[in-house]
């Protein structure tokens, strides 16, 4: 059996991880399966992709298509074209996708225009927000793929609602949790941490890259400003995407702000780890905070993870400005809800995945 394996983002890098872990352990034991690693090189500088790679101990991938830059549209097109042309030239029984990034969607049309069949790792997720460029590519990649693997009980409900079958969904739990848990014990101090001084449960984290919250320059800087403010003295490490450096001036920031580069793997979890709370934009890391039992609000007004919410450290606020406050200083105080466990995070998924992909296509 022949799997092409896409990954364009580092949120893929670190759900297509384990998968390939996976499929080394039962090709050792003798099973027929194979697989060939894409990048398609929707990000593509080192510090956003490459560090990704060597901590997370992924293969050199068999090619990088090259198509990073240019806006939604051009590198969608860049993607089809060029997918396109290595499917040809390598034909594969299985497309796997993962997530909800360009790659993820633009792959998954390529493959079915080539009468490929496509499976979709993390299926079913909605936020209900069509502003959102990766619920488009959410509800596009569901609608042409064959199976689905999905991470939570609702997520499987969300395929039934638009017309899926039951023996397409199945119910595998969260990747991301798999690579979280196999890696915690090498998470390690990054640069900023001792640079600063840092130290147990004395500073925040925050992320942001959503264009709701950066793309207005004004505006991302209004927000920082005031959570820096409800922060008092504590610092927040704020690892900046290259979409919000482009918006910022960093010039006369607030004294407690400490600005960063991205960060590896590793080291990203390492600060998240020891943080006494985490603010964010981000999807995957309300999940990572939920199992690390971190305190997390999320800047968004929905997100397509409610069960971090229900069951995990998450809150959403939104733009709500006095709910940020009152959350900010229910995690400055210690005041925060436990993490209950979330069904099937537990490290297992990717066996899951490869027992349900070699029993539909080798036995």
């Amino acid at each position: 059996m022949r799997i092409t394996l896409v990954a364009g983002a580092r949120p893929n890098f670190i759900k297509i991880a384990p998968i390939i872990a996976e499929i080394n352990r039962v090709k050792a034991l003798g099973s027929d399966i194979n697989y060939r690693l894409v990048h398609t090189g929707q990000h593509y500088d080192d510090a956003m992709s490459g560090q990704f790679f060597r901590d997370l101990e992924i293969p050199l991938p068999d090619v990088n298509l090259n198509c990073g830059g240019g806006s939604q549209a051009e590198q969608t097109a860049q993607i089809l074209i060029a997918f396109e042309k290595e499917l040809i030239e390598n034909p594969a029984d299985l497309v796997l996708v993962v997530g909800d990034v360009t790659s993820t969607m633009a792959c998954s049309i390529t493959a079915k225009k080539l009468n490929t069949k496509v499976a979709h790792v993390e299926a079913g997720i909605r936020s209900g927000d069509m502003k959102m460029p990766e619920e488009i590519n959410r509800i596009v990649t569901d609608s042409i793929s064959d199976y689905f693997f999905t991470t939570s009980q609702l997520a499987g409900k969300n395929l039934l609602q638009i017309g899926k079958s039951q023996q397409q969904i199945f119910f595998v739990g969260n990747v991301m949790i798999d690579t979280l848990l196999k890696f915690k014990s090498k998470f390690k101090a990054p640069q900023v941490y001792n640079q600063h001084k840092l130290t147990h449960r004395e500073y925040l984290v925050l992320t942001l890259h959503r264009p709701s919250n950066v793309d207005e320059a004004d505006a991302l800087r209004r927000q920082l400003d005031f959570i820096c403010e409800q922060a008092y003295n504590f610092p927040i490490v704020f690892p900046i995407h290259p979409r919000t450096q482009q918006q910022l001036d960093l010039t006369f920031l607030p004294k407690n702000l400490i600005i960063t580069s991205p960060l590896g793997y590793l080291e990203f979890n390492y600060l998240i780890q020891n943080s006494l709370g985490v603010l964010t934009d981000s999807g995957g890391i309300t999940e990572e905070t939920s199992i690390m039992n971190i305190p997390c609000i999320t800047l968004r007004e929905n997100t397509e993870r409610p069960e971090t919410i229900e069951f995990g450290t998450n809150v959403l606020v939104g733009k709500d400005s006095e709910k940020l406050k009152y959350y900010m200083q229910k995690m400055l105080s210690n005041q925060w809800k436990q993490s209950q466990g979330i069904e099937l995070w537990d490290g297992k998924t990717s066996e899951r995945i490869i027992k349900v992909i070699t029993n539909t296509f080798i036995s």
